[in-house]
């Protein structure tokens, strides 16, 4: 067998099972660095990110960001909205896809607008700034455009654990419905914490 297949496979087990552990040290203080993105979906797709951007560069978490963003959809977004996620981190100059572990890594997400529902209960006015720009935060997302123009966040502390530090990441995530995509992004950055 070729070494660098060898390798790779030797690598992707090791990566495997140090994820796959139960109890780990989290991470405090998280940086994020070199943050970039780009659309990954065919030209028919209806739901399009155009414009991204946030500052600094690095990012601290907890701390402030800065950043703004304009995109597009054609069709309604509405329940059910699935979304599959794909992890990857270098590891040995190879791109080690991560599993799904305590619903972080590569997993498939079945109905985002539940997960939206979770974390902004119906009922509840959307966070600043969406609120001040009339931007929604839960299903359904009308067709139309939207824009959210240069705005002020706070990043609290995030809870994540050992395996998903320190390191080069590439996350791709596919919004889909009814078996069809809907749009998909591209994202990468270096993650650095003590």
């Amino acid at each position: 067998m070729d070494r660098s297949v060898m390798l790779a496979v030797t690598v992707s087990l090791l990566v495997a099972a140090a994820v796959t552990q139960v109890s780990c040290t989290r991470a405090t203080n998280v940086k994020v660095l070199g943050f970039d993105w780009k659309n990954c979906g065919g030209p028919d797709d209806p739901a399009v990110l155009k414009t991204l951007t946030v500052s600094p560069d690095p990012i601290s978490i907890p701390g402030d960001l800065t950043a703004s963003a304009s995109g597009s959809t054609s069709v309604e977004l509405s329940a059910p909205l699935a979304v599959n996620v794909t992890l990857e981190k270098e590891v040995a100059g190879f791109w080690v896809r991560v599993p799904c572990v305590e619903e972080l890594g590569s997993c498939h997400y079945e109905d985002a607008c539940d997960i939206l529902n979770q974390l902004i209960p119906p009922g509840q006015d959307c966070p600043e700034p969406l609120r001040t720009y009339g931007l929604p935060c839960r299903c359904p997302f009308k067709a139309g455009s939207y824009s959210l123009p240069q705005s002020q966040f706070y990043l609290p502390y995030m809870d994540l654990p050992y395996w998903l530090t320190n390191g080069n990441y590439r996350v791709q995530g596919v919004l889909g419905s009814q078996g069809k995509e809907l749009g998909c992004l591209k994202l990468a950055l270096s993650l650095h914490s003590n």
